[in-house]
This record gives C-alpha cells, structure tokens and sequence, in this order.
C-alpha cells in the first residue's frame, strides 16, 4: 500500500470524533508531502529544530503538533506557528510557552502530559502534579496558553491487558481534570493517547487524538 492508500485506510477507520496525528519525525519532505497530498493536515515531530526546518518547506496550513519532551530553551523557536503542545509535563515549561505566546499574539493550545506507562524513562505529570500547577498563582496568571486535554505513553509490551489499564487510567485523568478544573469548558476535549502499535485498544478507552507514523511510513531510519 502507498502512503496515500494508508491514510485513507486509517482515515476511514476511525470514529466520529478521533483526529489522526501523522507522526512524521525522521521523515523527509518528500513522504510528508505525499501524505499531505493524501489529505492529511495534521502532523506530529518529536524534535524542535526538525520540526522548524520542515514548517519552513511544506504548505502553510499543515497544522504542527510538537510531542515529544520540549526543553524550556526551545520554546521560542516554535512558539509562532505551532497548533498544539502536547507534551507539557511541568509549571516552568507552561509559563515559559505563555511567555513566548504573549510575544507572538498568540494563545497556544497545550496538552498536560502524564506518566502512565511502567518505564520509568518516559516523561510526564502524576494527577498530584497537575493540581498543584492548575491551582497556582502562575497558572491563574496566565492568559496566552489554553489546556484542551490530556497526553500519554502506554508501556511498549505485547500485554494487551496492561495496554488498556494504562489507557483507561489516562482517561479517568482526564474525566478528574474536568470534574474539577475545567467543567463547562468545551476547549477541555482531547485525550491523546495511541499510537501505530496500540491505537486501537486507545480509541477503545477514550482516545480523541492517535499519533500514528510508523503504520503509515514503515520502520523509521534514524541513520
């Protein structure tokens, strides 16, 4: 299958409600604009200086999501242009996003990244973390970043059982935060987690957002 056959297979499979994120990080422009050119909008790259460079070379209306682990010092670099942060995982980061959107008269879209997954390198908040940042004088101050959701990793294991405890936890993340810090907020929607291996089993607990590159460009060179 091309790219484009893929995209549209995905595309076709998933619900009313869940957006596909293409992952296209280690991707060269040319499979990024075949699957632009397949109708896909909203991509996915894991590495601020890439993702500058490919923003710089592929059609204005690509919608950027940054989700990999973001440094407080590269915050500036895409603060002009990204659509969504989906990998805020502290009250530093958060405030610095806001301080670089206030530059750029932006308000930035931001998920909150939990740690859901056994292996202890992943990044990401425990429930206890986002309270504190969501009840501090900071947070309340800020007014150019919007949190819409929810962000996580299951564990990388063949245990499908785990995989689905670990999405189904993110979820109840999800549905506390709202409960407690964001009803009646409709901008409060997304829980993005799934990704090639185990999207699935995430649309199944509740996932609005798949990040998926690897079932759609094959096995990345990092070469």
């Amino acid at each position: 299958m091309t790219i484009s056959d893929k995209i549209k297979s995905l595309q076709e499979q998933l619900p009313a409600g869940v957006q596909l994120v293409v992952v296209s990080k280690t991707q060269p422009v040319k499979e990024i604009v075949a699957a632009y050119d397949a109708g896909q909008r909203i991509f996915g790259e894991n590495k601020v200086q890439e993702l500058a460079e490919k923003k710089a070379l592929l059609p204005d209306d690509i919608q950027w999501h940054m989700i990999g682990h973001l440094q407080t010092n590269k915050v500036k670099y895409i603060a002009p242009f990204v659509s969504l942060i989906q990998s805020v995982d502290s009250l530093k980061l958060l405030a610095e996003i806001n301080k670089e959107a206030i530059k750029n008269g932006r308000i930035i879209d931001c998920l909150l990244e939990f740690h859901i997954a056994s292996e202890e390198s992943k990044f990401g908040l425990i429930i206890d973390n986002a309270r504190e940042i969501l009840l501090s004088d900071n947070y309340f101050a800020m007014r150019n970043v919007r949190i819409c959701g929810v962000m996580g990793m299951a564990s990388f294991v063949d245990d499908e059982a785990v995989v689905r405890a670990e999405f189904r936890f993110l979820a109840n993340i999800f549905h506390q935060l709202k409960s407690e810090f964001f009803a009646g907020k409709e901008y409060f929607s997304e829980i993005s987690m799934g990704m090639s291996i185990d999207y699935p089993l995430a649309i199944e607990e509740g996932s609005t957002m798949v990040r998926v590159g690897t079932a759609i460009f094959g096995e990345r060179n990092y070469l």
